[in-house]
Order: C-alpha cells, then sequence, then structure tokens
C-alpha cells in the first residue's frame, strides 16, 4: 500500500500530555481560629438560649399582672329601685301633706375591694325639675359583694310641691302613670388592702312610675339604675 493509501491516525491530545500532580490542600485558617469560631457559636447558642428564659419569664409576669389587674380593677356599685311610693297621690289636695318614701339596694360587685361612702345625697325630680333633696345615710364601709338598702323620706320640709304642680301630678295620675327620677349622688373611695384610692363623685339616676294609688309600678320595681361618674 502507498503512503497515499494509508489511513491517518489522530492521537488522543491527553497521550501527550504529562499526568498533574494533586495539589495539597491549602489551610487559610489556624486552629485558634477556628477555634475561636467554635466559641462565638457557644455563646450565641447561650444567649438565646438566655432570650427566650428571659422572654418567656417576661409572658409569664404579663399574665399574671392582666390576672390581677382583672382581678383588682374595681367595678362601679350598682343600684336597684325596691320601693317608691307617693301616699297622698289619690288625694286632690294631697301636696298640703306631700310626702314621698323609697329605699334602693346598693350592691358592691367586687371580690376584694371595699367602698367608702364619705357622702350621699337623695333628689326627686319631675319632669326634669327637682322637687325635693335631703340628705341620705351617714358615712359608712361597704366590704366586698354585700348590699346595702339605702332609703329615704321626702316630707313637707323638703318637697316644694305647690298647687300647680300637685294638679300636674292629678293629671298624669288620670292617665294611669306619674313618672318621677330619683338621683343619689355620693363621694366615694375604693379600697384595696391598706390602700385608699381618690376620692369619686358617683351619680345614680333611677326612673321610676306610680300608679293611681301613689305605689311603684312592677315595670319599675327591681330596676337597675343607670351610674356614672364625674
Amino acid at each position: 500500500m502507498s503512503n497515499g493509501d494509508r489511513l491517518p491516525i489522530r492521537y488522543a491530545q491527553q497521550e501527550f500530555q504529562p499526568q498533574r500532580q494533586p495539589q495539597p490542600m491549602k489551610r487559610h485558617h489556624t486552629a485558634r481560629h477556628y477555634a475561636h469560631r467554635v466559641r462565638e457559636s457557644f455563646t450565641a447558642r447561650v444567649t438565646k438560649t438566655l432570650c427566650a428564659i428571659f422572654l418567656s419569664l417576661l409572658l409569664v409576669v404579663g399574665i399574671v399582672m392582666f390576672i390581677l389587674w382583672l382581678s383588682l380593677r374595681p367595678h362601679r356599685p350598682r343600684f336597684h329601685m325596691m320601693e317608691f311610693t307617693v301616699p297622698g297621690l289619690a288625694q286632690p289636695s294631697g301636696f298640703e301633706n306631700a310626702q314621698i318614701t323609697f329605699n334602693v339596694t346598693a350592691r358592691n360587685p367586687n371580690q376584694h375591694i371595699g367602698i367608702y361612702y364619705d357622702s350621699m345625697v337623695g333628689s326627686v325630680y319631675y319632669k326634669d325639675q327637682r322637687i325635693g333633696s335631703t340628705p341620705l345615710l351617714d358615712p359608712f364601709f361597704q366590704e366586698p359583694k354585700t348590699t346595702t338598702i339605702v332609703y329615704g323620706t321626702f316630707d313637707a320640709a323638703t318637697l316644694t310641691v305647690n298647687s300647680n304642680r300637685w294638679k300636674e301630678f292629678m293629671d298624669d295620675r288620670q292617665q294611669g302613670t306619674v313618672v318621677f327620677r330619683l338621683d343619689i349622688t355620693s363621694v366615694i373611695r375604693f379600697k384595696v388592702s391598706t390602700w385608699d384610692s381618690k376620692h369619686h363623685k358617683m351619680h345614680v339616676n333611677c326612673d321610676v312610675a306610680v300608679g293611681p294609688d301613689g305605689m311603684i309600678l312592677p315595670t319599675s320595681k327591681d330596676k337597675r339604675c343607670p351610674v356614672y361618674f364625674s
């Protein structure tokens, strides 16, 4: 076979390249560096653990404080109208001996808080016009979860009822109902253990209706009276 008929032979390039020797791994950091990294990692874990414990304690304290606040937060007294009578309402000239008697219950709903009543005044209104006022109970202290009866009488000395006003009573009586409003104003303080709160001026508004006989109607009996402070 002539040279022209020979097939060219291609040799792989890698056969003629010298084998590269593996290079040794270079250590970029010293042993001291890695020891420092380990200490930092341990410190970070300890710090996270302490933060978690602190936040957990803070949460527990917050929950306890919230429960104490709920249990020690003062609730305003609850007043209910029990009796209200105008004995002379059936008499055309009853204004000459006009008299109004009433009693309401004052309930302290607090579990651990007492209430000092430093003063208490009752006033009666007819058509938003005050027709009488009188001091009520002497100063007293009300224990938690107890009820006190507040009673009073408006008579000729404390009522300002003339013949014209009594005629208005008679006109309403013909319709079957005479409506009054009893207001009780008191200055109170809350007592928690040995701590006393500041003074609060309390107002109690009791709308009450009486029938032709001057007796309280069932719709007004045992009715809860709104309470607000000023």
